[in-house]
């Protein structure tokens, strides 16, 4: 929903650099050859097709993510005003996002809700987490047939996330799908009139479930949620916050997960080292991160007429930061298409930068690191599958649809 702008004077379009191709089908199996085509030919390039700048080197994106303005959404008001008042209930909840606003707010809002997110805090989660890492397992072999996305990627942060929040584990699944709804409308190039409907059923659905669990405190377990409104927001604040907490933490690292694996088994080298070598899985999480960043865009707006990489960006113009890209710049990664998860140095911008720094990194790395440990486990020296089904309406997230695998 970034806000659009007249090509700027002297710019020439270019079909073949267009952000519009990741919809399809070969680019989003690999979208990293487009992107060494951007940072090469055009770090800071205008898309005449999607009316917006897409920087692509990591100094850049660095500086696009620091100091444009990531309060990007309409107002319902201003969607009125367009005739767009379909779409005016997502806009409510949106508008109250941390995701979408800048300080002082955004300041305000993060202080409240990182609480729940501090490392001390998330290594006291360990010990609960590699449960519920063992028991999504032990099910899988006991059930036959194992698919990592459906079978462990997905439930394991959403059972995480609802015990975190206080909301009874038994819902996860509906949650997810609501999630999954709603992380379409993140950085996705195309909607129609199907998508608008699903979006708005999903946001209405899972706006009411928030307000009834708060409604419910007296039936179900204190958690995050609570804390939120303990703390000085309001139950609208909360369940908007808590609405984007969950898709964060569900979608980025299902796809660390999926996307990592897949990574992995496709370098027998390095599976080789993460089972032999469980000491270096952190290691290995951050290289994963970087190597197939699960968010792959991030868009953000001009606060006023600025420079960037000999490229002049006009006030209140659209700008989307690819954060898959400036992780495999040459200049900052040697060797970067290369799967090291023994990397120095590892600056990826995986999880965001400077104000809007992901603050469920902690969580997403525990995850991580303890999923790929039992993974190595379980699994042992198997293969990649000859071919995979990539999400076809992830938006800014990559992830697979399915990653069936032999667990023993």
């Amino acid at each position: 929903m970034a806000r659009g702008a007249a090509a700027p004077a002297g710019t020439v379009g270019d079909a073949g650099l267009s952000l519009y191709r990741l919809l399809a089908p070969e680019l989003r199996e690999d979208p990293y050859p487009l992107y060494h085509r951007l940072r090469a030919e055009d770090p800071v390039h205008w898309d005449p097709f999607l009316h917006t700048w897409v920087v692509t080197a990591h100094e850049p994106v660095m500086s696009v993510l620091q100091d444009f303005s990531a309060a990007r959404t309409p107002s319902p008001e201003l969607l009125a005003s367009l005739g767009l008042e379909a779409l005016t209930p997502i806009a409510r909840v949106m508008v109250r996002q941390m995701l979408y606003m800048d300080p002082p707010e955004h300041t305000r809002v993060r202080m409240i809700v990182a609480k729940g997110f501090t490392p001390p805090r998330v290594d006291a989660l360990r010990e609960r987490i590699a449960a519920v890492v063992d028991e999504l397992l032990t099910h899988a072999a006991r059930a036959g047939g194992f698919d990592v996305i459906a079978d462990f990627a997905r439930p394991l942060p959403a059972i995480v996330s609802c015990e975190m929040l206080g909301l009874p584990t038994v819902d996860w699944p509906r949650l997810s799908e609501w999630t999954r709804a709603f992380a379409e409308l993140l950085g996705n190039f195309q909607h129609g009139p199907v998508r608008a409907a699903r979006l708005r059923g999903a946001v209405a659905s899972i706006t009411e479930y928030f307000e009834g669990a708060l409604r419910d405190r007296a039936r179900r377990p204190v958690g995050l949620l609570d804390a939120l409104v303990g703390d000085g927001l309001s139950d609208d604040e909360a369940v908007a916050n808590a609405i984007i907490t969950l898709v964060g933490g569900l979608e980025t690292t299902t796809n660390l997960i999926g996307n990592g694996l897949l990574a992995l088994l496709r370098h027998s080298d390095q599976w080789a080292r993460v089972r032999d070598e469980p000491a270096c899985i952190p290691a290995a999480v951050e290289e994963l991160l970087r190597y197939d960043s699960p968010i792959q865009h991030t868009a953000r707006v001009a606060v006023e007429t600025v420079t960037l990489a000999g490229r002049r960006i006009e006030r209140q113009q659209a700008v989307i930061a690819v954060l898959a890209a400036a992780n495999r710049d040459p200049a900052v990664f040697p060797d970067p298409d290369r799967l090291d998860i023994e990397r120095a140095a590892n600056r990826h911008l995986a999880f965001g930068f400077s104000t809007h720094h992901c603050f469920g990194a902690p969580l997403a790395r525990l995850e991580a690191q303890l999923a790929f440990t039992a993974l190595a486990d379980r699994l042992g020296p198997v293969a990649a599958p000859a071919t995979v089904t990539w999400r076809a309406d992830a938006g800014a997230f990559r992830g697979l649809e399915s990653l069936p695998l032999p667990l023993r």
